[in-house]
């Protein structure tokens, strides 16, 4: 969320997963984070060096930019990894969750964005999307292949 406030979901499993660290140093950092932008902070006691946390929008039927600020939220995200020279990335399905964001739109918007960036620039050995269930990681490889040209 935009007062980068911890919450439940994916952020809440960070948060309880990654300690009291992670939030102190946001909030020693960082004074919000504007919706489509993102920011970035050690990982506590998770196994990773860093933890970006992206703002991505809440659905209001498509009608107030949703989809150019969730491309934002990936882009900036993207962009941050690649500044602090992280050779991995792992996103899960940002605003698919509480904030109601459809998940087969979520999925091209997230998945057409990190393939441009990485066709313009591609420092990463890899980008994983770790989703919720199998159900969702299906629709992302339907619409990776789509994007792709593979059907």
């Amino acid at each position: 969320n935009q007062h980068l406030a911890g919450g439940g979901g994916v952020d809440g499993a960070i948060h309880r997963a990654g300690g009291p660290a992670i939030m102190k140093e946001l909030r020693e950092k960082y004074q919000g984070c504007p919706t489509g932008s993102a920011v970035i902070t050690g990982a506590g006691n998770l196994k990773a060096k860093y933890i970006i946390h992206a703002v991505g929008p809440r659905w209001q039927g498509g009608t107030k930019n949703e989809a150019d600020l969730l491309a934002s939220a990936y882009r900036t995200s993207l962009e941050l990894a690649r500044n602090h020279q992280c050779r991995t990335i792992a996103f899960p399905a940002i605003s698919t969750g509480i904030y109601g964001f459809p998940v087969e739109p979520a999925a091209r918007v997230s998945l057409q964005t990190t393939l441009e960036f990485l066709r313009k620039e591609n420092s990463f050995e890899w980008v994983r999307f770790v989703l919720f269930d199998l159900k969702t990681r299906d629709l992302f490889e339907r619409v990776l292949r789509e994007l792709m040209g593979t059907t």
